[in-house]
């Protein structure tokens, strides 16, 4: 859905106006002025897809809850990045992936790591305990101290954000 004219015309009055702030704020967070600016621009389309279109009591404000979860996103990335070439860097040469792979693999290793930041902590819990340690209900229900219908409602949750999160409905 295309951004409304109210929206096109807060973004243009939010950048006009704070833009200079913005990319200095992220600069101080982030270190360097190339990714604050990528990071400003991002929360600027981020407000503008978001078809925001009111009048804004604290434009300031807004811009840094915006730009932060931007920034989180950033830093999340980062590490898991940071994680996968670790993992890799032991591997010998002649079966190291290829650049193109890495990529690939780090966009999908990010999308996973949305999809499951999308949980609360104890739902994220038990769903990983599952899917990867292979532990069943009643096992993950000991170990954490649930009942198992507290562990059964969580894995429904999950499954059902999972399900959302790949099939938009």
């Amino acid at each position: 859905m295309p951004p409304s004219d109210a929206s096109i015309h807060l973004v243009r009055t939010l950048y006009s106006e704070h833009q200079p702030w913005l990319l200095d704020m992220l600069r101080r967070k982030l270190g360097n002025v190339e990714n604050a600016a990528d990071l400003a621009q991002d929360t600027f389309a981020r407000i503008l897809s978001s078809n925001e279109a009111g009048p804004l009591r604290e434009p300031r404000a807004y811009l840094t809850t915006v730009a932060s979860r931007i920034a989180a996103q950033y830093f999340r990335r980062l590490a898991l990045e940071r994680t996968y070439l670790d993992a890799i860097a032991h591997l010998p040469e002649a079966t190291s992936p290829s650049p193109e792979t890495r990529m690939l693999v780090l966009e999908a290793l990010t999308a996973v790591s949305r999809v499951l930041g999308g949980l609360k902590p104890q739902v994220r819990e038990i769903f990983l305990m599952a899917q990867l340690d292979g532990l069943t209900y009643p096992q993950i229900a000991a170990q954490l101290g649930l009942s198992l219908n507290v562990v059964q409602k969580a894995m429904g949750k999950a499954y059902l954000h999972c399900y959302h999160a790949v099939y938009g409905e």
